[in-house]
């Protein structure tokens, strides 16, 4: 009976379906302006799973609230967007960077190169991604256009 018990739960615990393996690289968050309690996060994401994921949410203890966020063009003017998530397709990646998808920041305590920034980010699937991202002055939306695919 025991032995029975225990090939249900390892056949159970085979089939069920393997997290996505999402990585996040070249993450930085942005130097706050002059005066700014705002800032944003930046990193690319890697899917190397055959299906895409979802990240939902972000949160870090350094600031009041965290938030995804994209940019649009509206009547010829760049306006934000909060988005309930971001799509890191399949066997593929997605740039958070200026300009594009990000993570937006507000009422943020002081921020120090020589510290690096806490962030969660949470998937579709429950998986949480720990990070810590350098603090990085801002650079102009110029120096970003290699990063764009």
């Amino acid at each position: 009976m025991l032995k029975r018990a225990f090939c249900t739960l390892l056949v159970l615990g085979m089939s069920a379906p393997a997290l996505a393996k999402v990585e996040a690289v070249a993450g930085y968050v942005r130097l706050l302006p002059a005066g700014s309690p705002n800032t944003a996060a930046f990193m690319v994401l890697k899917n190397d799973a055959n299906q895409p994921v979802q990240l939902v949410s972000a949160a870090t203890p350094a600031a009041e609230r965290a938030e995804l966020h994209t940019h649009l063009h509206e009547n010829g003017v760049m306006k934000m967007r909060q988005v309930d998530s971001i799509e890191i397709p399949a066997k593929g990646e997605v740039a958070l960077q200026p300009g594009s998808f990000h993570i937006m920041l507000f009422n943020i305590g002081a921020l120090s190169e020589q510290t690096p920034l806490p962030l969660t980010l949470t998937l579709d699937d429950g998986q949480q991604l720990a990070l810590s991202l350098p603090v990085k002055p801002i650079e102009p939306m110029g120096e970003m256009q290699h990063m764009k695919h």
